[in-house]
């Protein structure tokens, strides 16, 4: 049913303006529009929707959003350059870049928006 349908992606933002300059200028996403409900992206052909709700939100304790790269490495530095750095877990093991590798060869980085909601980037190994 819904395998043929488009997928879009929102996340919750208590500022906009915050919101709208770490995704189009931090993450490099393509600004649409303000609907005066949402900031619209679009995210490499996914619809982002940034939608605005009161002060006092409390972002959940887990990733929300997260993005596939091919280069961990370039993503990385890219995301320093913006001021935007990986989060460090004292559960998980890191490398000196904050980068998780599991046991399948996968690596994942997390990091929060303004808002505190945990973005990753992961390279997958695919076999």
């Amino acid at each position: 049913m819904l395998n043929q349908a488009k997928l879009s992606a929102f996340l919750p933002t208590t500022d906009a303006g915050r919101s709208r300059n770490f995704f189009e200028h931090g993450l490099g996403l393509r600004f649409l529009q303000d609907d005066g409900f949402a900031l619209l992206f679009d995210a490499n052909g996914t619809s982002l929707r940034i939608s605005r709700v009161p002060p006092g939100f409390v972002p959940a304790p887990f990733t929300v959003l997260g993005w596939e790269v091919i280069d961990m490495d370039a993503t990385l530095k890219g995301l320093a350059k913006s001021g935007i750095e990986p989060l460090r877990y004292p559960f998980l093991t890191q490398d000196g870049r904050g980068v998780c590798t599991f046991e399948t060869g996968d690596q994942v980085a997390w990091f929060h928006d303004p808002d505190g909601n945990t973005l990753s980037i992961a390279q997958h190994v695919h076999k």
